[in-house]
Parts: C-alpha cells; structure tokens; sequence
C-alpha cells in the first residue's frame, strides 16, 4: 500500500509541476516583423478610421455608409488588439506613418454627394491595398500566429471590400 500512496504522490507532483511550468512560460513566439506589422498598422488602421468618420453628412449613399460603419467595427478592435501585443512584447504603438496626405484628406473633407463618394472611394481603395501589402509581409515574415491570423483576416476583409468598392465605383 505504501507503494502506491508513493506512486500516486510522484505522480501528482509531476502533473503539478507540468501544469505549473505550462503557465508560466510565454509559449508565444513573435519576431520583429510581428513588431513592425503590428506598429504600422495601428496608424494605417487610425487612418482609415478618420477617413471612415468623414462619410456622415457627406454622403447621400446608404452602401458608403454601410461600409464606413463595417471599416470602424472591424479596425477598432484591432487597433486593441495590436496595442495589446505590442504591449505584452516590450514595443510601443508608431505615432506616424500614415500614407494619405494631409492636403488629400482636407480636399476629402470640403467635398459632398457624389464627388465626396468617388474619392473617398478612391482613396479608401488605395488605403486597403497598403493594408494588403502590410499583411502579406506578416504573412510571409512573421512568426506570431496571432498576428499571422489577423493578418489574414485584414486580406480576406480588406479584399472584399475592395471588391465591394470597384462596384460601387462602376455604378457612379
């Protein structure tokens, strides 16, 4: 009897150990284009959020509008997200980088109707292709799987609503 109150002691020690070794190591593997995917994006992402706050009173078309709405609910978030990585990986969030010109969002903002929704359009289109070109090299150079999984969530979204775009273009 004393040998298996023994052998179940040894084996609850070790269960313990395992499980507890497992919570304290960081099984998270990140590298610096995890780093750079996550500190360029957040401003490209902030970006497209003030573009997409310009559509109210400035366009008449329920899909424009629609699609601004899409554009905040799924780039808020993860805008958390990457603050939330960067964070727990020792790096803060760039303050710069943002790719439209301050003199093309200003002439975004003086316009209305019909020539407001072509260029914001436009510009929106452009915006999602750097998106694009930011999250293929996570894809191809990251090492998160985290960030690697978002990466390809921005390229399936962001494709689609390029897609959704080039339509409403064609129609206008």
């Amino acid at each position: 009897m004393t040998r298996k109150i023994l052998a179940r002691t040894v084996l609850a020690v070790l269960a313990s150990f395992t499980l507890l070794t497992g919570c304290g190591t960081d099984t998270t593997q990140h590298n610096q284009a995890d780093v750079t995917f996550a500190r360029e994006m957040i401003p490209h992402h902030r970006q497209a959020l003030d573009m997409a706050a310009l559509v109210p009173g400035r366009t008449a078309d329920a899909k424009i509008s629609a699609l601004a709405e899409d554009i905040r609910k799924a780039q808020d978030p993860e805008i958390q997200q990457m603050t939330g990585w960067l964070t727990a990986w020792g790096s803060t969030p760039a303050t710069s980088g943002m790719d439209m010109s301050t003199m093309d969002l200003s002439q975004l903002e003086a316009l209305h109707g019909g020539e407001f929704d072509r260029m914001w359009l436009r510009m929106m289109i452009e915006h999602h292709q750097g998106a694009l070109a930011m999250a293929g090299t996570e894809l191809a150079q990251g090492a998160d799987p985290a960030a690697k999984a978002l990466a390809q969530s921005i390229i399936d979204g962001q494709q689609a609503q390029i897609g959704e775009m080039n339509t409403l273009l064609a129609q206008g």
